[in-house]
């Protein structure tokens, strides 16, 4: 019987649930011994020229051991996404000038980690106030520069030099405008940033660090040290979340091992939360203006897309995202005229990089959010708009105007398997019966269509599979798991073709001397990329056991068979055990699987609110998923993945905003004022399953990690926005907090239709 599609339970978990996993934080290793603790200088101000820093007083603080400003650090100014305009580059610790606040800008040691605080507060440095520029359409004008030499506030541009076609919508009945602010998020795992660096004898450094890809992060601080990668050791403990701002290395990782080597000693350095909420790579922050035109029966005939990305202070991965912004543009939907642009622009605020989805989330929100204005412009159910222009089965594989290529996909019928889960035509009663009655409880009803594009640009991936002369088995695999539960998974696919159990199965990862060669985890890659690797290995392996057994029992390798961890002659009880093989012969495969594509998992999901239309509050009743990324490998896994994403999602539409105030001053750095969710603030979660294979792996598996962060937040933000649409409001931007909502009402009562 197959271990595939069973529901495995985690095999990680005994450990997280009663001694607890070991964080960066938490190392005990020997040659972390005497280790001096890290605590930066930050800055108070968002946007400053720097004329003074004073550093005596500090260094002479009880524990301080050295005290260094970015005159002391000979490390060239990172360049951290290299596509990005060229002299947009950041100090290790700023030097002449500050741009957001909680930039470094003085390194303190000392003897233990209580001290550096106290001895941070005694760095004294003189600022020279410079504007703030927190608007993106002020960094549009380049009233303010940030990098003067560079001449401009764009970072980045796609498609953004050839004018829009002033015709699209000339055949269009009905064309509506919206501009939509998909905010700023925090990623806020709850493992902050974190590093450890010991240099040895041999002149290489031991860099441990909280991260989703070991071996960009140890290329990248290598870059950054200017050292051959060979130089460095790096390795990922247990990581606490990343949900994509943890992809590669943090320029402090560098910094941490600069260090090390300037004093001569072990340097370790965590962050506190507030820390974390200033300075982690924060994700989203797009202004988009969406256009979107058709005919009154339905027929969307045109659709524009045009965005302003943040890219905060340092152009970082979150300059590159806007790309898949424009890619994933038309959605699930074949609109015969698409266009888009898309500008990443510097402001002085906290860099940005990937998020849960990551650029893919933006465009759905968009065409979503175009496509219920189009039916309420229509006076059209908004489920049936969406039915009507959805991309056909029998078009696959199917090229959008986006320039993506979709492997597979059953749109429509997702659409309808959510609607039918959900009630449909019940629910749209209820609502006009309260609305009828004038409930202060109104309903709201929102329906999503989404597909997104997996495989984190990186669809090549490494994997070892070696089973030992005791029976047991060590995978190593490129992927590096914060909370997937790739040590089962990896595990199960090793069993399927070995017959081992997954108790026996050892997963090893994040340690670039052990594993050279990875690619991470990101991107919902990790299945369909890290897994299928370690299933090609698990197979080959087999063959190679085959050959060697062939001999051993005066056979033809084609009459054996491997089961339960034994290879016999097929009808026979002759046969040799794998551990016996392993014992004569090391029995090890290394392999590299290559997709060679990105695969487009898609859903649809049905939103169930809420509304007290005389405070505001929104409350999401229930949620209605369906998630199709191909066969799934363990239930209990995936169906993890979806709780989180959907929660994600849901979290974005109703509470989370990062917020700064005209001076750039943060107003959200710590839990009591960021809209963190709990379990309380959300609705039991109603999966559907439903499976499309890919052709591009041999499991058909697809991506699933991000899946509900991106179908999720557009049906809630819909669902909002519908249950007050009688009294004519028109859109609410995200988050829909109580306050907006209410304005919004008031407004439209007013005459200010939204």
């Amino acid at each position: 019987m197959s271990i595939m599609g069973t529901r495995v339970v985690r095999t990680e978990d005994p450990v997280f649930l009663s001694r607890g996993a070991t964080y960066t934080d938490d190392l005990t290793d020997e040659r972390l011994t005497g280790a001096l603790h890290l605590t930066l200088v930050r800055s108070p101000m968002a946007h400053a020229r720097i004329t003074a820093i004073d550093v005596e007083a500090a260094r002479s603080a009880p524990g301080v051991v050295a005290v260094f400003t970015g005159a002391d650090v000979d490390l060239a100014p990172a360049l951290l996404f290299p596509a990005a305009a060229r002299g947009m580059v950041r100090p290790f610790l700023a030097t002449d000038r500050v741009r957001f606040v909680g930039e470094p800008v003085a390194a303190v040691l000392t003897e233990q980690p209580y001290q550096g605080p106290d001895a941070a507060e005694l760095v004294e440095v003189d600022y020279d106030p410079l504007p703030a520029v927190i608007d993106l359409k002020a960094s549009l004008a380049e009233d303010v520069l940030l990098f003067e030499d560079v001449g401009t506030n764009l970072a980045l541009g796609f498609g953004h030099d050839e004018p829009f076609d002033e015709h699209l919508f000339d055949d269009c009945e009905v064309v509506v405008t919206q501009e939509v602010v998909n905010q700023r998020l925090a990623a806020a795992p709850l493992e902050t940033r974190a590093a450890a660096a010991v240099w040895g004898d041999d002149g290489r450094v031991t860099l441990f660090a909280s991260t989703q890809n070991a071996q960009a992060a140890r290329d990248e601080v290598a870059g950054w040290l200017g050292v051959e990668p060979g130089v460095i050791h790096l390795i990922t403990p247990d990581v606490g979340g990343g949900f994509g701002a943890k992809i590669g290395a943090d320029p402090t990782f560098a910094l941490v091992a600069w260090l090390a080597k300037r004093v001569g000693r072990p340097v370790r350095w965590g962050e506190s939360r507030s820390e974390n909420m200033t300075g982690m790579l924060q994700g989203r922050a797009q202004l988009q203006t969406v256009t979107i035109g058709g005919r009154r029966d339905g027929t969307v005939l045109a659709y524009r897309l045009d965005v302003l990305a943040d890219a905060g202070a340092y152009p970082s991965l979150g300059t590159f995202l806007p790309f898949f912004t424009r890619q994933m543009a038309p959605g699930v939907y074949d609109i015969p005229k698409v266009e888009s642009r898309a500008r990443a622009l510097v402001t002085t605020t906290t860099p940005t990089g990937a998020y849960r989805g990551a650029g893919r989330p933006e465009a759905t929100a968009a065409v979503e959010r175009a496509m219920d204005l189009f039916a309420a412009e229509i006076g059209m159910d908004a489920a049936e708009v969406r039915k009507r222009n959805v991309i056909p089965p029998e078009a696959f594989p199917f090229t959008t105007k986006g320039g993506a290529v979709y492997d597979t996909g059953e749109y429509a019928k997702a659409i309808d398997r959510v609607l039918e889960a959900s009630g449909y035509a019940d629910l749209r009663a209820e609502q006009a019966a309260r609305r009828e009655r004038g409930d202060v409880l109104q309903l709201g009803i929102g329906v999503s269509s989404y597909v997104e594009i997996t495989g984190g640009g990186a669809f090549s991936e490494d994997a070892a599979v070696e089973v030992h002369a005791d029976g047991t088995v060590t995978v190593l695999t490129g992927t590096s798991p914060h909370g997937q539960g790739h040590a089962t998974a990896w595990a199960m696919l090793a069993s399927e073709h070995l017959g081992i159990p997954v108790e026996k199965i050892t997963v090893k990862h994040g340690d670039t001397d052990l594993i050279p060669r990875g690619a991470g985890t990101m991107g919902s890659r990790s299945l369909q990329t890290g897994g299928v690797a370690v299933y090609q290995a698990a197979g080959e392996l087999v063959e190679l056991a085959k050959q060697r057994a062939a001999d051993l029992l005066e056979a033809s390798a084609e009459d054996l068979e491997v089961a339960e961890g034994r290879v016999t002659v097929k009808g026979t009880g002759a046969g040799v055990d794998l551990a016996e093989l392993a014992e004569r012969e090391q029995l090890r495969v290394d392999t590299t699987f290559d997709s060679g594509a990105p695969t487009f998992p898609f859903g649809a999901h049905v939103a169930v609110v809420e509304v007290d239309v005389e405070s505001g509050k929104v409350v999401v009743d229930r949620i209605i998923t369906v998630d199709d990324a191909g066969p799934v490998l363990n239930p209990l896994l995936a169906e993890g993945q979806r709780h989180g994403g959907i929660a994600q999602g849901i979290s974005q539409a109703l509470l989370e905003e990062v917020a700064y105030d005209e001076d750039g001053n943060p107003l959200t750095a710590t839990f009591a004022d960021y809209g963190f969710p709990s379990a309380a603030e959300l609705p039991s979660f109603t999966l559907l399953d439903m499976e499309t294979p890919t052709t591009l792996n041999p499991i058909g598996a697809k991506g699933i990690g991000e899946a509900g962060t991106i179908g999720a937040t557009p049906a809630v933000q819909s669902a909002v926005v519908d249950a007050v649409s009688h009294l004519g409001v028109r859109h609410i931007d995200m988050p829909t907090t109580p306050l907006r909502v209410w304005e919004a009402i008031q407004a439209a009562q007013a005459g200010g239709n939204r």
